[in-house]
């Protein structure tokens, strides 16, 4: 076994390099404090045959012992499909691994990371990652690396190197960057970014403290490759065919640059897709029965890849027209749906995303119960991407892996500006179906969800948009940014750098590269175009809804809250819930009451709602002597009767209370299910009501 140590932050990273995964091409365990994380890495013998792409599957496996917990379905007690949490940290680890892979691999490759000991404090995604680059770069794998990841996070303008889950929770900032060595300087070639209307400066900051703690972790990763890494596997790219991309070159000539900048809007891109049929055709006439086609397809890809880098950086031409920095057409509308609390339409370009906006009580919060997290979630955002929305037919299976990470991005986009539970007590859904799609439709869903909120009587505390922007760049060092990617841009383009967030700062950013990764100076010029782009963006959809409806949907449920103490809870509950069940019941509400006496009142009809919580008070509340009540008798004694003053409270009025005569029998005055006026006269030391009826008739 060999172990390497490195101080990063307040802790000491541990990796071991031990033959626990034999068989694998690499394997490795990489500890922080005491969460610990196991990387393998495994390569197949053989092509994938028929395929035009990398076929290369992450995995990150959340074990509940490691948290030495027994969770899951009480009739299962095992980990089954992988939470979201576990979905978004392998996409996170896929992004920053997958540009190091040579372009013609067609091997499949599987990185598997398993957190095996999670100590509540140290997160394993990011020692996750650390451990699959160390794992690829010591196997004989082909791959570009070694990479480094650091988490930074920020509280009281102090930067804090990979806080903890409580310094997390009081951060304002929380910055996942991942990079590498450069030809010149480091590089960024992944970033997962959330926070409270962060300044961009702020995130450049949190970079430069970053900066130096990965180009060390890069150091640590070259000393265990040259001790421990294998000979790389020597997989050579397909031989080129000179004669078959002659004749292509010659069908081609100039036409993919003629048809592809010939209309304006995407017209040229579908002429491009006719253009490559027909040179299939072409080519199936000149070599009959011969296979050719995967060879065109891919030919006929790299001629436009290189017809669209070549105009954006040389010529400022992009293939609909527009400038670098120009948005899409804009339109906004609210309230299309007439029974649904709010509905917001976000359309840029052919990319129009609808966002439906549900309210409802405390109650309805997702509960989270997994090895990190175990809690309530009371707002949710969630994507779906139809099949539909790209012109395709497709098995629709639920929610897959890219509707969950982009879901949960304009969440993370959304959320602080969502109001403090005081404020607004309902637990918040916000759906978004991609209508149609060409580009960028996760950041138009952060749009039409804000909008939807805004629809819905939600008080955001700004209006949030996003917008993603992309880079264009050759082997030469010139590059071009340009806003708002579309299509062609996106497909072809070297980045997808999202930034989403408010005219304050921003909230939320997710970055990938296709190439080896970007400069400083290229973060900061794509921050300031977001920026630029995001207000014009919230510009044109204040000019539809400039601020949340001060009046919410008749259709969502009404909240009412209040507090009664503590000790009074289970007088509201009653034995076995009968009591608070009954009201339940009868007025048609749902309650939640906390431990500290807190109680929501949720119901559809606003009198019904009111109803309940007059029932509750009048549970709770504390009688006082010399008041007078319209009671109601419940049970009779031969020394008296019981009278119903309160939901719940009862008291005595003996037979001597009852008139101003002598009565002989209780009966002779009151029977059960009278409403009688009575007055309380005494409380004794035990509580007990004492009341009268002859002093409440005077």
């Amino acid at each position: 076994m060999d172990k390497f140590k490195k101080k990063i932050g307040d802790k000491e990273l541990t990796v071991e390099i031990r033959d626990l995964a034999q068989k694998a091409n690499g394997s490795c365990m990489v500890r922080y404090g005491d969460t610990v994380v196991l990387a393998t890495a495994v390569m197949s013998d053989y092509e994938r045959e028929g395929i035009d792409f990398f076929p290369l599957t992450v995995e990150y496996e959340e074990k509940f012992y490691a948290a030495g917990k027994i969770l899951g379905s009480r009739f299962i007690r095992r980990e089954t499909k992988p939470s979201d949490e576990a979905i978004l940290t392998a996409r996170s680890i896929d992004r920053a691994i997958r540009p190091r892979f040579p372009k013609h691999l067609r091997r499949e490759i599987q990185v598997v990371v398993t957190c095996l000991s999670w100590d509540g404090e140290n997160d394993p995604d990011t020692i996750g990652l650390l451990a699959a680059s160390i794992a690829l770069s010591i196997s004989d794998i082909p791959w570009m690396g070694p990479i480094s990841t650091v988490r930074v996070g920020r509280t009281d303008d102090e930067f804090i190197l990979n806080p903890t889950y409580e310094q997390r929770g009081k951060a304002n900032l929380e910055f996942l960057i991942a990079g590498m060595e450069g030809e010149k300087d480091f590089l960024i070639n992944m970033i997962e970014f959330e926070g409270e209307e962060a300044k961009e400066d702020s995130i450049l900051a949190a970079y430069q403290f970053a900066k130096p703690q990965l180009k060390e972790l890069v150091e640590l990763q070259k000393e265990i490759v040259k001790k421990l890494g294998k000979e790389k596997a020597e997989i050579p790219a397909p031989p080129k065919d000179e004669a078959l991309e002659n004749d292509i070159n010659e069908y081609l000539g100039n036409k993919i640059e003629e048809i592809l900048y010939k209309e304006k809007g995407n017209q040229g891109m579908e002429n491009i897709n006719g253009l490559k049929k027909e040179l299939i055709y072409y080519i199936e006439g000149k070599y009959p029965s011969m296979g050719k086609e995967k060879y065109v397809n891919s030919y006929f890809e790299e001629k436009l890849n290189e017809t669209i880098h070549e105009n954006i950086i040389k010529k400022d031409r992009r293939p609909d027209g527009r400038k670098l920095d120009e948005i899409r057409t804009l339109g906004t509308e609210v309230g299309l749906l007439p029974r649904t609390h709010g509905t917001g339409l976000f359309m840029r370009g052919e990319t129009k995303a609808l966002s439906i906006l549900t309210l409802g009580s405390p109650g309805d919060v997702r509960l989270l119960e997994g090895m990190e997290i175990r809690g309530k979630k009371r707002f949710m955002h969630h994507y779906n991407f139809p099949p539909y929305s790209s012109g395709e037919v497709k098995p629709m299976r639920g929610p897959g892996r890219r509707e969950i990470g982009h879901g949960m991005l304009a969440e993370k986009a959304l959320f602080p500006l969502v109001p403090d539970i005081e404020k607004f007590p309902y637990t918040i859904r916000a759906v978004t179906e991609i209508l149609c799609s060409n580009g960028s439709s996760s950041m138009a869903s952060v749009s039409a969800a804000c909008l939807a909120m805004m629809d819905a009587g939600v008080p955001v505390k700004s209006t949030a948009a996003g917008i993603a922007v992309g880079l264009m760049s050759d082997s030469s060092g010139n590059y071009k940014l340009v806003a708002d990617i579309q299509g062609p841009e996106d497909h072809h383009g070297d980045m997808d750098f999202k930034v989403a967030g408010t005219k304050e700062g921003v909230t939320a950013i997710q970055m990938d590269v296709k190439v080896e990764g970007i400069s400083e100076k290229i973060m900061e010029e794509a921050l300031e175009l977001a920026k630029k782009s995001r207000e014009h963006i919230i510009k044109e959809m204040e000019k539809t809804l400039p601020e949340p409806r001060k009046e919410m949907s008749p259709w969502a449920p009404r909240i009412y809250t209040f507090s009664i103490k503590p000790d009074k809870i289970r007088e509201v509950i009653g034995p076995g819930g009968k009591i608070i069940n009954e009201i339940i019941d009868k007025c048609e509400v749902s309650i939640d009451i906390e431990d500290d006496g807190k109680v929501f009142v949720t119901g559809e009809k606003d009198e019904a709602a009111k109803k309940a919580v007059e029932w509750i008070k009048n549970i709770v509340r504390e009688v006082e002597v010399g008041e007078v009540f319209q009671g109601k008798v419940k049970r009779i004694m031969n020394f008296g009767a019981f009278v119903e003053i309160l939901p719940g409270q009862e008291g005595l009025v003996h037979i001597s209370q009852l008139a101003d005569r002598r009565v002989e029998k209780v009966e002779d005055v009151v029977n059960v299910g009278d409403i009688v006026p009575v007055k309380v006269i005494s409380i004794d030391e035990q509580g007990r009501i004492n009341l009268s009826r002859k002093e409440a008739l005077h």
